[in-house]
């Protein structure tokens, strides 16, 4: 963790730089709360990204779309992998998706994601650590609710995402994923600096409400039909 750590050593320091400024700049509006500054950088974050966010869930919904004809060409070729290959890359030509598309937008944000984690989970808040019920951002919830509402949140961005294509066998895997990965997201977040389940929180809110924003017309168009 030490050698992650010093990797992305320079954008933590960036990374509370920012912070620390639009902490300064609430301050002196009388708004003096690191937690108000920890939403605010999440959303700026979040909106930069958002072009890319845009990419990367529609790539993830094509990809699961795909699913059923992907299985088909499996079992039709498997024998012949050099075929395979071939009549997969056509597929994903007349389809129009590119399989690496959905990875290229979150390996972009990682570092994002990793110094935010640096930064949250090891910041000196001086001194005004409270926010809400929450005497010190630096330390767990006593209480338990963000660790909740981190697995909550998590929940609702999967089932956001996931598809309803795809073989019997698939989605079984997907809605046992749905449950396991929100209950560890809850669970390590009780160990985690408030601060830093705050922003996983924020995080997941703006993730809902983009692909909530992406996805409006098709709803609208899905509940005429």
């Amino acid at each position: 963790m030490d050698f992650l750590s010093s990797i992305f050593n320079p954008l933590v320091q960036a990374l509370e730089f920012i912070l620390g400024f639009i902490h300064d700049i609430f301050s002196v509006v009388g708004i003096e709360s690191y937690g108000i500054a920890i939403i605010v950088l999440t959303v700026i974050i979040k909106m930069i990204f958002y072009p890319l966010t845009v990419k990367q869930v529609k790539s993830m919904k094509a990809m699961q779309e795909l699913q059923p004809k992907m299985k088909k060409l499996q079992e039709k070729y498997k024998n012949d992998p050099k075929r395979l290959q071939l009549e997969m890359g056509n597929l994903y030509k007349t389809a129009g998706v590119n399989p690496l598309a959905g990875c290229l937008p979150l390996l972009v944000q990682m570092p994002f994601l990793m110094g935010m984690f640096y930064a949250l989970q090891s910041l000196d808040y001086g001194g005004d650590p409270t926010f809400l019920w929450i005497k010190n951002l630096s330390n767990p919830d006593p209480f338990y609710i963000l660790p909740v509402l981190s697995a909550l949140s998590t929940f609702i961005v999967q089932k956001q995402t996931a598809s309803s294509s795809g073989s019997a066998q698939m989605q079984m895997q997907m809605k046992i994923m749905s449950i396991v990965m929100p209950l560890f997201i809850g669970w390590i977040s009780c160990n985690f600096a408030a601060g830093l389940v705050i922003y996983w929180i924020v995080n997941n809110v703006m993730q809902i409400l983009q692909q909530w924003w992406m996805y409006r017309h098709e709803d609208t168009t899905a509940k005429k039909e």
